[in-house]
């Protein structure tokens, strides 16, 4: 079995910085891509950024030049630095991955950290 675990999250005023975590255990062989979704309520989920094993990054439009995503494949572990935060980057904040484990090739999620910017 893969688990995907976050941590980071938290109360930060708008402009402050926060750096989430996500680190896949289990049975990996290999891991193709890790990505970082967001939910605020009443809201769908959204891809934020994603990168691949090779180090290929995407961002979405709300988050480039102010998120950065990044990787350790020794340590099946992504980061996601956030700066300059605004209120409307609140929201509950997924880590998502694309795992080659013992069972074969299955996407994942973790549970979610909440991420609350104040005005």
């Amino acid at each position: 079995q893969v688990q995907l675990v976050e941590s980071g999250g938290g109360l930060v005023q708008a402009g402050g910085s926060l750096r989430l975590s996500c680190a896949a255990s289990g049975s990996i062989h290999s891991i193709n891509f890790m990505a970082w979704y967001r939910q605020a309520p009443g809201k769908l989920r959204e891809s934020v950024a994603a990168i691949t094993n090779g180090g290929d990054t995407n961002y979405a439009d709300s988050v480039k030049g102010r998120f950065t995503i990044s990787r350790d494949n020794a340590k099946n572990t992504v980061w996601l630095q956030m700066d300059s935060l605004k209120p409307e980057d609140t929201a509950v904040y997924y880590c998502r991955a694309g795992v080659m484990s013992s069972i074969g090739n299955m996407v994942y999620w973790g549970q979610g950290t909440q991420v609350t910017v104040s005005s």
